[in-house]
């Protein structure tokens, strides 16, 4: 008996699909999946079954509900896209041309209107725009960029590790290896993209961040290469001239390192609170990529030579939209998010 009716799957979706009216579809849930309908009382009758039938009926049982429940949700959201349709055609009062009243119209997340104009300077420039995972392997996030399990730049990162070994990248260094791999041994690319960090947070610290990562590898490729593409970066989403100056740096996956100073864009050079009076704004580390970084990807350094660069798009927008919190930017405040004047 239990079996017939476990069968009856095809007249049910039939009666289903002849529903036209909302009227009808309350007293086909009623007739077959209310607590007193037909398919729940099918449940109470696996008590008379043995338990090698029980485990099997329970099964199909399942399968046969949900397939029914699916049904009838496509015909409930297909019958109210239909009212509102006919509302729409039908009522004299209704003109969907007319623009809404007072409606407030949505925006880019400031990150992400950011993140688009440094893509177009790159891209206008020859420069891919490449997307990466967030989550990376341990190789792609440390060894491959020239940071082996010993050296001591890992203390400098705390890292979100998984329990399958893998982890939340924490800088968008994690890619250099597969873009190499995948488009070198020349190559110019960039990869904007979310990083994390395992620390406290607070008015200038989050543990989730945005940074762009930069490289340009091939023949003849020099530190001259490396200081006008920053400058043409940082011209153009200042709109005016922008001088930059290198300071020696360290990082493992460049050498030469060193750290890239902005003629500040707010007061010209003048000195205001943004540069600390200096006239220059710490932009971003950077420098000619290591021979370590070029070998691990299969590009022979002796031939090829490339720089790469990294900065926050966090830190810039900060400075850029005058944001004194950082925390801001992923606190979904709306009100916080209207007033940015980009």
């Amino acid at each position: 008996m239990w079996h017939t009716e476990i069968c009856m799957i095809d007249e049910i979706l039939k009666e289903l699909e002849q529903v036209q009216t909302e009227n009808d579809l309350t007293a086909f849930h009623k007739n077959y999946l209310s607590k007193t309908g037909k398919l729940t009382m099918m449940m109470a009758g696996l008590k008379d079954l043995s338990p090698e039938q029980r485990a099997e009926a329970g099964k199909r049982y399942n399968e046969l509900k949900r397939a029914v429940e699916i049904e009838f949700f496509k015909k409930q959201a297909f019958l109210k896209e239909q009212a509102v349709n006919e509302k729409l055609k039908n009522d004299p009062l209704i003109d969907i041309t007319r623009p809404a009243i007072n409606e407030l119209q949505g925006t880019l997340h400031p990150i992400t209107h950011l993140t688009r104009k440094v893509s177009e300077i790159c891209r206008s420039m020859g420069f891919l725009i490449v997307d990466g995972n967030e989550v990376v392997t341990e190789f792609e996030n440390f060894d491959a960029v020239n940071v082996p399990a010993d050296h001591p730049a890992r203390d400098m990162q705390d890292t979100f590790w998984l329990t399958n070994g893998k982890l939340l990248k924490t800088q968008t260094s994690a890619l250099q290896h597969e873009i190499l791999k995948k488009y070198g041994p020349v190559v110019s690319a960039i990869f904007p993209g979310r990083c994390y960090r395992n620390e406290a947070t607070d008015a200038s610290h989050e543990f989730s961040f945005f940074q762009c990562e930069g490289m340009m590898v091939g023949k003849d490729i020099s530190i001259a290469n490396l200081i006008y593409i920053m400058k043409t970066i940082l011209s153009g989403i200042y709109g005016k001239e922008i001088e930059v100056r290198l300071r020696p740096g360290y990082f493992p996956f460049v050498e030469p390192g060193f750290e890239l100073d902005a003629s500040c864009p707010f007061c010209g050079g003048k000195g205001c609170s943004v540069c600390k009076q200096s006239g220059w704004i710490e932009f971003c580390g950077c420098g000619m990529i290591h021979g370590n970084v070029l070998k691990m990807a299969g590009v022979n350094p002796e031939e090829y030579q490339g720089f790469a660069f990294g900065f926050g798009l966090t830190r810039m927008a900060m400075m850029q939209y005058a944001v004194n919190d950082v925390r801001l930017f992923n606190s979904g405040n709306l009100e916080f998010l209207r007033g940015i004047k980009r």
